[in-house]
C-alpha cells in the first residue's frame, strides 16, 4: 500500500513565556542536590574507569603507549577534531581493531565520528578542560609525535596538579547540563500534553516492547483512515488497473465463489470481485476507512454480496470457515515496508481452501547500481554551501535512511538483478526476513558508485499449479504476462515501467575512502549480499543492509 504521508504534528514555535520558563528552569537546575555523582570516565582503550579525563589519558599513555595529547598536538585538533578522534578510537576498539599513534587527519575526518559511539561519553565533556594547543610552529623537532617524551611528561604532570580543580568544575557543569536536560524535557511534556501521561507512556515503552509494536500498528491503521491516501492509490492506474484487469479477464475464477479481501480500504477490489460474479465477498479492514467502504458498497447496490468487517484479520470472526479466493493489495515500499504480508499469510493458512486462489500470487525484488554526480551534488553536497553557509549538520544520517523516489531508467549504471522471489502459496513469515546474494554488471564506468535502486514486480497467475504459474526469480513482469495476455497480469514498480505510487527505494552508498576504490569500469561486476529485516523498535518499518565487492557492510532504515 505505502502511500501515506508523514502525519506527525509540527512542533509549535517557542514564545517569550517559554523562554522565561527555560531560564527559570536553568536556575533551579543549578541548585540540584550537591550529592549527585560526577560522571565516570571510561578508558578509551580498556574497561578501566576514572574520575575524570586527565588520569584516564595518563593511563592510556602509560599502560598502552597511546599518547592522545600528542596526537591532538600533532594534528592541531580543535574541539570537534578531538570529538572525532575520541569516537574514531571508540569505534576501532568496539570493532576489535588495533589503535596506534599513526592516526592521520584523513582517518578521522568523517561526519560519522561526530556522533558518540558511547552514549553519554564523559570523555567528550572533559575535552573542554584540556589545555590550549601550542602553535604548530613551536612544537619542536618531532613532526609525527607533537614534541618529545619530556615535554609530554611535563604536560601530564601539570594536568595532574589541576586535577582537583577540574573535578570541581566538571561536577558543576554536569549539574547544569543535567538540570537543563530535565527542564527541557518537562517543558516539552507540558507543551505536548499531560506530563503524568507522558511519564507513564515512557515507563511502559521501556518495559513492554510488545505494546510499542501494537502502537506502531495502531498508527499504521489510523494513517489509512483519511481519503487522501486512498485517492493516491486509486489514481495509481498501474496498480488499480492490474487488479481490475485480472479479475474481469478471469471472471470464471470468481463467479459463484467466496472471496476474502484483506485491507479492503475503500472497497474497490471487493466491488471488482462482486461485479465479476462472486457469490459472497468479505471485506476486512482494521482502519476506520471501513465505514466509507460500507457506504461505497451501499451506493453501488452491492450490499447483498459484500459484507464489510472492521478489525484485524487475525482477530475478527468471519461468517465462513473457508474461502475460495483471497485478494489483497499488501505491498509497501521496497515490497515489504509496513509488514502487511504476514496478515495475508495468516489468512491463507486459516481460511483458504487447498485449491484456493491468491491474488496476486508472486512477487520478486530487484536492484540495480546507480551513479549520478549531479543528483549527489543537488541532494547531498548541497548542504555544504546553502546561500554561502555550511549546513553540513543537515547531512546527518543521509547515508543511513532509504529514500523513496522515482529514478530515470537512463541513469541506471548497471543491469537489474533480482535477488528475492516470494511464492505466496508457499512463503512463510520467516521468509520475509532474509539474506540473499546479488550480482550485477556495470553498463558504464562509474566514479564512484552512488547507490543501489530497489523495486519489485507483482504477478497475478490464474492458477496455483506450478506448470501454469512458472514464476521464477528472474521473471520480469511484462515478458511473463505476454506469454498469456488473456489470463495473466503483471506489473513492475521499477524505473523501466510507468511510475507507480511505490516508486523505488534508493540506498545511498557512503563515499569510499580512497579514489582507487571509487572508480569502476564498464563491465565490472558488483556482487554481494543484501538483507531485509524488521527493526525491533518499529514493527512496521524495514531495515536493509548490504555488503558488496569486499566493502564493509552498510545499513539503511525505511520508516
Amino acid at each position: 500500500m505505502s502511500a501515506k504521508a508523514d502525519r506527525r504534528p509540527a512542533p509549535s514555535e517557542s514564545d517569550s513565556s517559554d523562554s522565561r520558563e527555560d531560564e527559570e528552569g536553568w536556575s533551579d537546575a543549578e541548585e540540584e542536590d550537591d550529592e549527585e555523582e560526577t560522571p565516570e570516565v571510561i578508558s578509551l582503550l580498556d574497561d578501566r574507569v576514572f574520575p575524570d579525563v586527565v588520569p584516564m589519558l595518563a593511563h592510556c599513555k602509560e599502560k598502552h603507549g597511546f599518547d592522545f595529547l600528542g596526537i591532538r598536538q600533532r594534528l592541531q585538533l580543535d574541539f570537534h577534531g578531538c570529538v572525532k578522534l575520541v569516537n574514531f578510537i571508540r569505534q576501532r576498539v568496539h570493532e576489535g581493531l588495533p589503535v596506534t599513534e599513526d592516526i592521520s587527519w584523513s582517518d578521522i575526518d568523517q561526519e560519522q565520528y561526530l556522533r558518540p559511539v558511547l552514549d553519554d561519553d564523559a570523555v567528550i565533556l572533559g575535552l573542554f578542560d584540556l589545555p590550549e594547543l601550542k602553535p604548530a610552529e613551536t612544537q619542536g623537532g618531532n613532526s609525527n609525535g607533537g614534541g618529545g617524551d619530556g615535554d609530554n611528561a611535563a604536560l601530564v604532570d601539570d594536568l595532574l596538579r589541576r586535577n582537583g580543580d577540574l573535578q570541581e568544575e566538571l561536577a558543576r557543569v554536569k549539574a547544569q547540563f543535567d538540570g537543563y536536560r530535565v527542564t527541557v524535557q518537562q517543558t516539552l511534556d507540558e507543551r505536548w500534553g499531560d506530563v503524568d501521561q507522558a511519564e507513564a507512556e515512557s515507563a511502559k515503552a521501556s518495559k513492554q516492547k510488545d505494546v510499542a509494536k501494537k502502537d506502531d500498528s495502531q498508527y499504521y491503521w489510523e494513517s489509512y483512515a483519511g481519503a487522501d491516501i486512498h485517492e493516491t492509490m486509486l489514481k495509481d492506474t498501474v496498480r488499480t488497473d492490474a487488479y481490475r484487469d485480472f479479475i474481469y479477464n478471469n471472471k470464471h475464477l470468481f463467479a459463484g465463489k467466496t472471496v476474502l479481501d484483506i485491507g479492503c480500504g475503500t472497497g474497490i477490489l471487493s466491488m471488482f470481485c462482486a461485479r465479476a460474479g462472486a457469490a459472497k465477498v468479505l471485506a476486512v479492514d482494521a482502519s476506520a476507512i471501513i465505514t466509507k467502504a460500507q457506504e461505497n458498497v451501499f451506493h453501488n447496490g452491492l450490499s447483498s454480496t459484500i459484507t464489510c468487517i472492521h478489525g484485524r484479520i487475525e482477530e475478527v470472526a468471519l461468517p465462513v470457515d473457508e474461502v475460495d479466493v483471497i485478494v489483497s493489495e499488501w505491498m509497501g515500499y521496497c515490497l515489504l515496508f509496513e509488514a502487511m504480508l504476514p496478515s495475508v499469510l495468516y489468512a491463507r493458512d486459516r481460511y483458504l481452501k487447498p485449491e484456493g486462489l491468491l491474488v496476486p500470487s508472486h512477487a520478486n525484488i530487484w536492484l540495480a547500481p546507480v551513479a549520478d554526480p549531479q543528483w549527489v551534488a543537488d541532494n547531498v553536497a548541497f548542504w555544504r554551501d546553502v546561500y554561502g553557509f555550511d549546513m553540513r549538520a543537515m547531512q546527518a544520517g543521509i547515508h543511513e535512511e532509504a529514500r523513496v523516489l522515482t529514478w530515470p531508467a537512463a541513469d541506471l549504471a548497471g543491469a537489474p538483478a533480482a535477488f528475492k522471489l516470494l511464492d505466496l502459496y508457499r512463503a512463510q513469515v520467516a521468509d520475509l526476513s532474509f539474506t540473499a546474494p546479488f550480482r550485477t554488471t556495470l553498463t558504464r564506468p562509474v566514479d564512484p558508485l552512488d547507490g543501489f535502486l530497489v523495486w519489485f514486480d507483482i504477478f497475478f497467475s490464474p492458477s496455483r499449479a506450478d506448470s501454469a504459474s512458472s514464476v521464477d526469480l528472474a521473471s520480469s513482469a511484462a515478458p511473463w504476462a505476454a506469454l498469456d495476455p488473456q489470463a495473466r497480469v503483471a506489473f513492475t514498480t521499477g524505473p523501466h515501467g510507468p511510475e507507480t505510487h511505490w516508486r523505488q527505494g534508493l540506498l545511498l552508498c557512503k563515499p569510499p575512502r580512497s579514489d582507487a576504490a571509487a572508480s569502476l569500469d564498464a563491465g565490472s561486476e558488483v556482487q554481494g549480499e543484501i538483507t531485509f529485516s524488521i527493526p525491533e523498535d518499529h514493527a512496521r518499518g524495514l531495515a536493509i543492509k548490504a555488503s558488496w565487492n569486499g566493502r564493509k557492510e552498510q545499513r539503511w532504515a525505511l520508516r
